[in-house]
């Protein structure tokens, strides 16, 4: 067994989880899992939000430590479910790492749902949270056109790997302006149910529920990095929404 290369797929497997919003604990567990399955004297793995790095030494006392720089993450529950349920049979069967490699490459190349499917669901999402907080159906329909709207300002700023706090004042100003400007035109009544079902959809709630996790786990540096990285992009969106406050505030007074 290459110990080199089983540790470079270890780590594969550990960046694809935490990427796609897996908590600390669960990508440490499971890359040192997959390791500790083929025979290694000892493994060692340590991750926090931008980085993971692993040290494994085989039973020929040879100790090799790799890295990954994380930059970017997303919430993709399916691919995470795909990976631990990788991570298991790994464990269980002790599979040869050019079938692990293989089955990877075929969670990667998996169809995500089409680009008009996701716009549809940020409407509906939108328009859901509106009324659930006081908005009329009309609300409820702008904030649709809205949501919609901000899924392809969300992907662009995916796509274009703009800075996650810049993305987050651009998307927030963007439609809490299109909110104002709605009203505006007649085309709903409470600017504020229209702004809060929208941003509902940027609220890093997964993040700041891993953080909880993370830190009740005992990984309260990792815990609290997320928190604090929470708290930033929740402040963005703040941001956002106070800059279009002053420039637009004033159509509906």
């Amino acid at each position: 067994m290459n110990t080199a290369k089983l540790l470079r797929v270890a780590l594969d497997i550990g960046e694809k989880m935490l990427i796609s919003g897996a908590e600390i604990g669960r990508v440490e567990d499971s890359v040192k899992r997959i390791l500790m399955t083929y025979d290694m004297r000892r493994a060692d793995v340590f991750t926090i939000t931008s980085s993971i790095v692993a040290t494994v030494t085989d039973s020929e006392e040879n100790t090799i430590t790799q890295t990954r720089r994380i930059s970017k993450y997303s919430t993709d529950l399916d691919k995470l479910h795909s990976l631990n349920a990788l991570s298991r049979k790994i464990c269980a069967e002790k599979l040869e790492l050019s079938q692990i490699q293989k089955e990877l490459s075929e969670i990667d190349g998996r169809k995500v749902y089409p680009f008009a499917m996701q716009c549809a669901a940020f409407a509906l999402i939108a328009g859901a949270f509106t009324i659930f907080f006081g908005g009329n159906f009309i609300d409820a329909a702008a904030a649709a056109v809205i949501g919609a709207v901000l899924k392809v300002v969300v992907y662009i700023a995916d796509k274009s790997a703009v800075n996650m706090v810049f993305a987050n004042v651009v998307s927030s100003f963007i439609l809490c302006s299109l909110a104002f400007l709605c009203v505006f035109i007649g085309f709903g009544e409470h600017v504020d149910m229209i702004i809060i079902g929208n941003i509902m959809l940027l609220i890093p709630g997964i993040g700041l529920t891993n953080s909880i996790r993370d830190i009740v786990s005992g990984d309260i540096m990792a815990g609290m990095l997320r928190f604090c990285e929470s708290v930033i992009i929740a402040v963005a969106i703040a941001a956002g929404y106070i800059l279009s406050a002053l420039l637009l505030g004033g159509l509906i007074r």
